[in-house]
């Protein structure tokens, strides 16, 4: 039988320096603690996000991880909070420190770990350095957080990094963090409504607030993924138009529509529902959508295959691995 290639091309590895540095630096909004059920976790705005897995630390055992999954490349990168704490020496160490255990890993395994860089954006001379620096040890890609603190990703502080990414053509993955408010609405009441239900707000107001203010007709060489399907977008979109069509208080200086601007960037496959995938790609179409795990965070990637698995062949090839090998050059 046939097997496809699967590239996951939204998986996470923090690393043990990164980690001290999490712990050293990462007070008052980020911490690791260990939680009642004898796992350490990740703590943003005071709510557990994720439980640190070994897989997510070791390369041996992500290796041993993919192989039981039958993923033959996994693209890792950082999950939030990323390395946005500590200000611009702290920032730009634990941005460093990641980076380099990253091309560690992929230096160990060649064939099978590319990852995304990881930038201390809120500093755009330390960011657009380490971005240099992180290409030349082999980042395929650059993660972004969906906010960084109180800014969007359209403020104008970014402008110098958005340009040197775009200059370069570079994948960007967009990974919600904590949302505005997180403290106020207290995810750690159910701990999962965070990364279930908070998470996809964060990532569809980043790119909603790109699809509105022209940051997607600025930086057009660039190619913009979107986590989780795109969270709530591919539900919303025509929403969006609607609103946009009608408002009269705020100025829309755009050619096009705000679903005709989410038809033009990428989204990832993780998605639990045959409906969501076919919004998705209704929207995008299937050559702008890849598969992704989130590995080792919560998964069910035999889930993920048999929903992709509904699509035609030709479908299902460009969303396993053929959209991938063409954007990250593999």
């Amino acid at each position: 039988m046939f097997k496809m290639t699967a590239i996951d091309i939204h998986a996470h590895m923090f690393g043990y320096d990164w980690l001290d540095m999490l712990k050293k630096h990462g007070a008052p909004n980020y911490a690791s603690e260990l939680m009642e059920d004898g796992r350490d976790y990740l703590m943003e705005m005071g709510a557990a996000a994720c439980a640190f897995e070994p897989e997510a630390f070791d390369y041996d055992k992500r290796i041993a991880m993919m192989d039981a999954a039958g993923i033959d490349v996994a693209i890792v990168s950082l999950t939030s909070p990323n390395c946005q704490w500590g200000g611009p020496e702290i920032s730009a160490e634990t941005a460093k420190l990641a980076n380099d255990e990253m091309a560690g890993g992929q230096t160990a395994y060649p064939d099978r770990i590319r990852w995304f860089a990881s930038l201390p954006w809120d500093y755009p001379d330390a960011a657009v350095a380490e971005l240099n620096r992180a290409i030349d040890q082999g980042a395929v890609g650059v993660f972004a957080t969906a906010h960084m603190g109180d800014k969007d990703l359209i403020d104008p502080l970014f402008d110098p990094v958005w340009k040197a990414i775009d200059d370069k053509g570079m994948p960007v993955l967009v990974h919600p963090t904590a949302p505005y408010g997180a403290k106020d609405v207290n995810y750690g009441l159910e701990r999962i409504l965070m990364p279930g239900c908070g998470f996809m707000y964060d990532t569809s107001l980043a790119i909603a607030r790109m699809a509105t203010s022209g940051f997607l007709d600025k930086y057009t060489n660039m190619k913009l993924i979107a986590s989780h399907g795109g969270g709530y977008l591919p539900f919303i979109h025509g929403r969006l138009d609607v609103f946009f069509n009608v408002e009269t208080l705020v100025k829309f200086d755009l050619p096009k529509k705000p679903s005709e601007y989410l038809e033009q960037i990428y989204y990832d496959a993780i998605v639990y529902d045959k409906g969501a995938l076919d919004l998705v790609i209704d929207i995008a179409g299937p050559d702008k959508v890849m598969f992704g795990t989130d590995q080792p965070m919560p998964h069910d990637v035999p889930k993920l295959r048999d929903i992709i698995g509904t699509r035609t062949g030709n479908e299902q090839s460009a969303i396993m691995s053929k959209t991938a090998e063409k954007i990250f050059n593999l």
